[in-house]
């Protein structure tokens, strides 16, 4: 083929950019085997990083609830390790969409490391405390907060984009995964090799993704007209996502949805170790059963997710898998009192998260230029999980001061709910699950009620289908991706 002729057929194909300020060619992005290979290879590097750190998460999380036997610590570990992630976000995706996206994941794995290493000098040497967790949680949400906008804008430029849904799914499979295995051999290993050993295997599990990462090539976007305008001092790079998703109300509408959704969630998975180990007695087998069954869904789910590819339309994977898991994976497990119930409903519940994430990430990678897809995603990220932190600190106050109080033989709220939840130890927090999964089912379907979210794959064309990038989707005439065209935005 001429070069010409090849120049033709990359632009039929919506590949080639041309800068106006410069009138330079981007050479398009590699794609097909040669990306899913690349892709592949930093799949299976993560997913050992990944195993490590769950299970030196699922160690510690062990130690503190028997050194204190409250949920409010627990809540302030995840606190401090989940706050400079929100935090950061911004800063740390203008970072990534000016430099290197591999060095920074690397830089990032590296980084977020160092804590552990940390951890083990203190603990083997018998001077770890309760805030020394605090701390180097701290030190490590700092660094993974890189970490996410880095990886997602890579997966952009490796894979095409009627993949990103499955590539999304190979993702959720390795958390899934690690989820899975991370629990059964912590507890296993606990009594053989102690916390020490767990955080050796995590250290040299990181290594290993490091390693991987120096073995694949990662291409950099082409820069576009919007991503050259956006550009300037790191403070405004920093602003400009914030300006970018405010401009799009479908999107800002779809990630105020995850706000909602995920501070509830949060609350759900911050009390159920405490709520967990106070009704068996610290019994860290059963725990780690009820985390497995949870990471065996999610695996299952993303399995069948990539074979499936996802719905057609992913708003519904999205509301309706928000909808699946309140009810199912939060409502049941405050329902249920014993492992015969919390292990498949574990299971449950998770088997849908990864259509959720899946089918939010693949609209927010077809509608994002890539090369503003740094900023965007910290800052979608930021929007979607400031919630947490605050949600973190009540669900531990809540459970601590209010509700199992209030559930013991006795109190307040014993003599309403007790034939629902039972009374003593873990009931009170049972309660939260239920209502919190209620209410979290009842705003995902009221959603569908706000057109603008709903068609949110209809208001906003594919980024490589838009011709310019100097005004809002909503705004362009009609074509084939965006049939309203100018319609109004309100529902």
């Amino acid at each position: 083929m001429t070069y010409t002729k090849e120049r033709q057929a990359l632009k039929a194909e919506g590949l080639l950019r041309q800068s106006k300020a410069e009138g330079a060619v981007e050479a398009p992005a590699k794609r097909g085997r040669s990306g899913m290979l690349g892709f592949t290879v930093i799949w299976v590097g993560q997913m050992l990083s990944l195993l490590g750190t769950t299970m030196t998460g699922f160690a510690l999380t062990i130690w503190a609830w028997q050194v204190t036997g409250q949920a409010t610590a627990l809540a302030f570990v995840g606190f401090a390790s989940f706050a400079p992630v929100v935090l950061f976000s911004p800063v740390a995706g203008a970072i990534v969409d000016r430099y290197d996206r591999k060095k920074i994941m690397m830089l990032a794995d590296l980084a977020a490391g160092l804590p552990t290493v940390a951890l083990l000098l203190l603990y083997s040497t018998g001077n770890l405390q309760i805030w020394m967790l605090y701390v180097t949680g701290a030190i490590s949400g700092t660094f993974q907060s890189f970490h996410f906008p880095a990886y997602s804008a890579a997966v952009t430029m490796m894979v095409h984009k009627k993949h990103y849904a499955r590539a999304q799914s190979m993702l959720a499979t390795a958390e899934f995964a690690s989820g899975f295995f991370a629990p059964i051999a912590a507890a296993l290993l606990l009594n053989i090799v102690g916390i020490e050993g767990i955080m050796m295997i995590d250290i040299t599990t990181l290594s290993v993704a490091l390693a991987m990462l120096l073995l694949v090539y990662i291409p950099k976007p082409p820069i576009t007209e919007e991503g050259r305008r956006s550009m300037g001092n790191l403070w405004k790079e920093s602003l400009y996502g914030f300006r970018y998703i405010i401009k799009y109300p479908s999107l800002l509408g779809l990630q105020l949805t995850f706000l909602a959704n995920n501070f509830l969630i949060t609350m759900y998975f911050t009390l159920l170790a405490p709520m967990v180990l106070s009704r068996t007695g610290d019994n860290s087998i059963i725990y780690g059963s009820v985390m497995s069954a949870a990471a065996i869904g999610g695996m299952i789910g993303s399995i069948v997710l990539t074979l499936w590819g996802g719905p057609k339309r992913r708003i519904h994977g999205v509301l309706l898998g928000w909808t699946m898991s309140h009810l199912i994976g939060t409502v049941l497990m405050g329902l249920g009192a014993d492992a015969t119930v919390w292990i498949p409903v574990s299971f449950a519940g998770m088997f849908v998260s990864p259509v959720i994430n899946a089918s939010n990430q693949a609209i927010w990678q077809s509608k994002v230029v890539p090369d503003l897809q740094g900023r965007v995603f910290a800052t979608r990220r930021l929007i979607a999980q400031v919630s947490a932190p605050p949600a973190m600190v009540l669900a531990g106050l809540l459970a601590d001061a209010v509700f199992e109080p209030a559930m013991k033989p006795g109190g307040a709220l014993a003599p309403i709910f007790g034939w629902l939840v039972g009374t003593g130890e873990g009931s009170g927090m049972a309660l939260i699950f239920i209502l919190t999964g209620l209410l979290g089912a009842a705003f995902s379907l009221s959603v569908y009620a706000i057109r603008t979210v709903r068609d949110v794959e209809i208001i906003i064309p594919d980024h490589d289908t838009q011709k310019t990038a100097s005004e809002p989707a909503e705004n362009k005439k009609p074509n084939e991706n965006n049939p309203r065209g100018m319609e109004s935005q309100n529902p």
